[in-house]
């Protein structure tokens, strides 16, 4: 590889974010096994490392959480005070480079080949940018190190919590080879499940495959899994990428069943999603509602508008639409979700009047 060609990547990944936040502002929660999230009807969004040891993680069911960890301790989630956090780690990520790609609240990608402190190694960035973070929040951070983003993401989860991990290229293929695929992001548990059926369980086992078999069995991910099985990786870092849509839900604390409940509901959602476009002036030609039932099915329904929705009033009318295609109800239901997309900016909205490097 040209010493032009490599590129310094840090992956930043915050340890248990929303749980740890939790903890350091309440003292009693320290040590103790929590979740973020709905208490009996909704699901965990982020567990305490403490919970985690009785196998409790995010996206499971709370009343599942419950059993495998009794003295769980449910948290209701403060985004408001999570995505303050998230702006004072952002305002750390910036003072190294402009070229940070946020994945989330508690995660973000930076290029720091060329960086605004001209810091030669990214290992003693990644470190420097961790303690910065622990000394303005008082929350720990894990970061991957490497010559790719792939690599890089790969080597935050390595060390996890409150560690640091370095992939130098000349370790990259090596690293991965090792690794089982299920951890690889990107693959989830099923594409996971598809490649043991095939004998592919490690990233060795990957990098014996050939393109064409890939491609085969996998379609156009079959590209994908061919270059990250060696070690490949040639996404950037893209900084401020724009969002496409935005959406918010409800689990309810008892099924609804009849439509006046259903249509009440549907209006408290779509606040979050309204007060989201009225904040930062955007504006969504798609309207989406999402129906779980009680039994879990999930149904959607969608409608693009001619124009951006325009107001509160147009999201509501046109969702409550969209939830009467419904009618009569088949069964009760538990979840309720509203989300835009097709997103822009309110004014482009309106109609017009007429080297090898160091690690």
């Amino acid at each position: 590889m040209a010493d032009a060609a490599i590129r310094k990547i840090i992956h930043i990944d915050m340890d248990a974010f929303y749980a740890s936040v939790e903890q350091r502002d309440d003292p009693a929660l320290r040590g103790q096994p929590v979740a973020v999230g709905g208490r009996q009807r909704g699901v965990v969004m982020a567990a305490s490392y403490e919970a985690r040891k009785f196998g409790v993680r995010s996206a499971m069911p709370s009343a599942t959480a419950k059993r495998l960890c009794p003295e769980l301790v449910f948290v209701k989630p403060r985004f408001d005070v999570y995505k303050e956090v998230s702006r004072q780690i952002r305002e750390i990520f910036l003072d190294y480079t402009p070229l940070v790609e946020p994945l989330s609240l508690d995660e973000a990608y930076l290029d720091v080949t060329a960086n605004l402190k001209n810091m030669p190694l990214a290992s003693e960035i990644a470190r420097e940018i961790r303690a910065r973070i622990l000394e303005r929040t008082g929350l720990t951070a894990s970061a991957g190190v490497s010559y790719n983003k792939f690599l890089a993401k790969l080597a935050s989860d390595h060390r996890k919590p409150n560690g640091q991990t370095v992939i130098p290229p000349e370790k990259g293929p090596a690293f991965v080879e090792i690794l089982p695929v299920a951890k690889f992001h990107g693959i989830g548990p099923k594409t996971a499940e598809k490649m043991n059926r095939l004998g592919i369980h490690t990233g060795a086992d990957l990098k014996a495959q050939s393109l064409e078999f890939l491609e085969q069995y996998f379609g156009k991910a079959g590209a994908w899994y061919h270059a990250i099985a060696r070690g490949q990786d040639d996404r950037r870092v893209v900084p401020d990428r724009p969002r496409k849509s935005v959406g918010s839900e409800t689990t309810f604390m008892e099924d609804l069943g009849r439509p006046a409940e259903i249509e009440e509901g549907i209006a408290s959602v779509l606040d979050d999603v309204w007060s989201y476009c009225e904040r930062t002036g955007v504006a969504g030609r798609t309207v989406t509602v999402k129906i779980k039932y009680a039994d879990f099915q999930i149904v959607t329904r969608s409608r693009t508008l001619a124009e951006p929705v325009a107001s509160r009033d147009t999201l509501r009318q046109t969702a409550v639409e969209l939830v009467r295609t419904i009618y009569p109800l088949p069964k009760r239901v538990r979840l309720l979700g509203v989300s835009l997309h097709n997103l822009q900016g309110r004014a482009a909205a309106a109609p017009e009047p007429q080297m090898t490097l160091e690690f």
